[in-house]
């Protein structure tokens, strides 16, 4: 497939490259009047489609979302005035899901103005359509495709170092990408910056990398492991996803300045808190046996033990010392029994109680 070399826009618009031609022909007098022209050219790139409230929106649906499978969307995710979104959970959004209310009918309201911006634009190249773009590397631009255009492998986006530049594909009816395409964006290019307005429905198929914004009239359609860096945008109908990566693309400022030099060191920080203490370390081998060391001080006596057995009788001592002394005088015994009746008795008798004889003299113990 071919891209039209012949501009379609007007003088003013036409592209750096036919004025580069020219410059070579050019006396030096000239040569300012054509930087002059040039530099004109450079003030009137291509602007941006504005995107509204929808700039927020990863996925953008008129009747249904429908996902299968582990999708994730990074950026909001809204439907209107249909109401219908399924297959999240298992899919999921990183950002807000507006479901048939106000700010998803506005989104809608933007798209509809960004999508007419887009179809409005003035084109600066034609495309062969239908057709396909696999294989070709385009500049800045505007590209028109009356009818439909196809991507089958590689189409290189190539902003010639300009972070800002646009592409704007303006196809009359359907874009379809076939198995593992890929949009590649080189020298600056952005997904942000770019922009596929299609009259009908897109279809990305399977193992496609999609860059840019896709502003349909009626459908899009991402089919199994696609991933989009930019917008699903559909008007009327459905976003239908399969398990797919859908980014939000944000524009860069400008390409990254040069490295500055090294700022001063700051002071020390302050000591941070002690780490935990780490695991015991294997056990090492055995010292050698040290010295013997001094004797400790004598134990305390132990508990008596147990008696031992009688031991055998020791000899005879030798005889004892004579008996002691007398031991004091026994009791008097009883008194024996009464004797014969006797008169010498009675008056011995009667001498013996009172020392008297009968006649009442005391015997003194002298015989007559």
């Amino acid at each position: 497939m071919a891209v039209d070399a012949a501009p379609s826009a007007p003088p003013g618009k036409r592209r750096k490259a036919r004025f580069r031609t020219t410059l070579v022909l050019l006396p030096t007098a000239a040569l300012a009047m054509a930087m002059a022209l040039i530099s004109n050219l450079a003030s009137a790139a291509e602007a941006p489609v504005g995107l509204g409230t929808a700039m927020s929106y990863a996925v953008l649906a008129g009747s249904a979302v429908t996902n299968t499978g582990p999708t994730v969307v990074n950026g909001d995710l809204g439907v209107s005035p249909g109401s219908s979104v399924t297959g999240f959970p298992p899919g999921i959004v990183n950002g807000v899901q507006h479901v048939a209310d106000a700010p998803a009918a506005q989104a809608q309201s933007d798209l509809t103005i960004a999508y007419n911006d887009a179809a409005g634009r003035t084109p600066t190249a034609s495309l062969t359509s239908p057709g396909d773009i696999g294989g070709l590397t385009l500049t800045p631009g505007v590209y028109n495709a009356s009818s439909s255009l196809n991507l089958t492998g590689t189409v290189t986006l190539d902003a010639q170092g300009d972070p800002n530049a646009v592409f704007i594909f303006q196809i009359g009816s359907t874009l379809i990408t076939a198995p593992g395409s890929n949009v590649l964006l080189v020298n600056g290019a952005q997904a942000c910056n770019v922009f596929w307005q299609v009259g009908s429905s897109a279809t990305l198929d399977v193992n496609s990398f999609f860059k840019g914004n896709i502003l349909a009239l009626t459908s899009v359609t991402v089919n199994t492991n696609t991933a989009v860096e930019g917008r699903t945008l559909a008007r009327n109908g459905a976003v239908t996803l399969d398990s797919n990566v859908i980014t939000r693309a944000v524009c860069m400022t400008g390409p990254p300045g040069p490295t500055g030099p090294p700022g001063p060191t700051g002071p020390t920080g302050p000591t941070g808190p002690p780490g935990p203490t780490g695991s015991t370390g294997p056990s090492g081998p055995a010292g050698p046996s040290g010295p013997a060391g001094p004797s400790g001080p004598a134990g305390p006596s132990g508990p008596a033990g147990p008696s031992g057995p009688a031991g055998p009788s020791g000899p005879p001592g030798p005889s004892g010392p004579a008996g002691g002394p007398s031991g004091p005088p026994g009791p008097s015994g009883p008194p024996g029994p009464p004797g014969a009746p006797d008169h010498d008795h009675d008056r011995d008798h009667d001498r013996d109680h009172d020392g008297r004889d009968d006649h009442g003299d005391k015997d003194d113990g002298r015989k007559p």
